[in-house]
Formats: structure tokens, C-alpha cells, sequence
């Protein structure tokens, strides 16, 4: 069973680092935990087992080089992927809808993924199919990223300093943290359908 208490402790800052690296940037990223690592991470924190700004400066290193390494998958490997005319998933028109969705939401859209469970890990890969240019990119990866990196285990931090013993309910506060980050990928697949 995972367990990201026993991660965190096991292997501290490097292991959050290399652990949202691979979630931000690798296809196979979105089966990781980040989110849960990072609140896991924010209550170790309130107890005195990590220090906060660790923890931050970790996850924002892994965010910000995950997405990069991801934009570059994306940018070489992308247009070939997507040049099989029967596919059912690598159409070419969805590189064309690529990028004209992000010419039109580019750097929104990718601060805004950073916060959504496996629309992170795909976005930087999108945005380097589209064309999306590097400089481009990087502003808003950056800003993202690093959003992401201080928040989320700030905000554990700060509940656990306002709610007793909260590190007993790690798994129910990840859950619920998971849960209201995957209603707007809910919203917009119904959106989606009802066009």
C-alpha cells in the first residue's frame, strides 16, 4: 500500500524532488503522487520532521524541470506520434487544435494544470507538440511550478497547525484534496460531450 509518510521519511527532499519530477515530466508520471506527497509533506513539516522551505525549494526544482523535460518529449517526439492519419488517439488535427488552444489559453491553461492530477503531466507534453515556444513556456512553467511547490504544502502546514493531530487523517485530507482537484477535469469533459 502506498504510504507517503514512510516515502517522505525514507527519502527526505530528494525523494519529493525526483518523485514530482517524474510526475510533472514523464508520461507515466500521472500514476505518482504529488499532491498527496506535497500535503504529506506540509504536516511532516508542522511536526517538526522536515523544514517547510525544504520541502518547497524540492518540489518546485522537480515541477519546474519535470515540465521542461515533458515540453521537450512533447517537441520532438509529438509531431511524429500525431502524424498517423487512422489512429484513434495521435490524429494530426489534434497538434492543429494543440496549438490553437494554446495561442489562444497557452499560459493559463498551464499555470492553472499544475494544480489538476494528470493534466499536469500531459500539458508541458501538449505544449511542446503545439509549438509552444521555449522562453514562452518556461514563464509560465516557472510560475506554476513554483505556485504549486509553496501552496500546497503551505496550506497543509497551516491546517495542521490549526487542526490537532491531523497527520492521523493524511490519507481522508488526500483523498479530499484529489477529489475537488479532479471537478474541473470533470466539468470540462461535460462541457466537452455536450458539444
Amino acid at each position: 500500500m502506498f504510504d507517503p509518510t514512510h516515502i517522505l521519511l525514507s527519502a527526505s527532499y530528494l525523494g519529493i524532488l525526483l518523485i514530482t519530477f517524474a510526475e510533472s515530466g514523464l508520461l507515466i508520471g500521472f500514476f505518482l503522487p504529488g499532491d498527496s506527497l506535497l500535503i504529506t509533506a506540509g504536516l511532516l513539516a508542522q511536526g517538526g520532521k522536515l523544514h517547510l522551505f525544504g520541502v518547497m525549494a524540492a518540489a518546485a526544482v522537480g515541477a519546474v524541470a519535470g515540465d521542461s523535460a515533458g515540453y521537450f518529449i512533447g517537441r520532438r517526439y509529438g509531431t511524429a506520434v500525431f502524424s498517423r492519419q487512422n489512429s484513434r488517439f495521435f490524429r494530426p488535427e489534434y497538434v492543429q487544435r494543440t496549438e490553437a488552444f494554446f495561442e489562444k489559453h497557452g499560459g493559463l491553461s498551464l499555470i492553472l494544470a499544475r494544480f489538476v492530477p494528470v493534466v499536469r503531466t500531459i500539458a508541458p507534453v501538449f505544449a511542446g507538440v503545439g509549438k509552444m515556444s521555449y522562453p514562452h513556456f518556461l514563464g509560465y512553467n516557472l510560475v506554476g511550478g513554483v505556485l504549486w511547490a509553496v501552496t500546497v504544502p503551505a496550506l497543509a502546514y497551516w491546517l495542521g497547525a490549526l487542526i490537532p493531530n491531523l497527520d492521523r487523517y493524511i490519507l481522508l485530507v488526500i483523498g479530499v484534496v484529489v477529489l475537488l482537484s479532479l471537478i474541473p477535469v470533470a466539468l470540462e469533459v461535460r462541457k466537452l460531450r455536450s458539444r
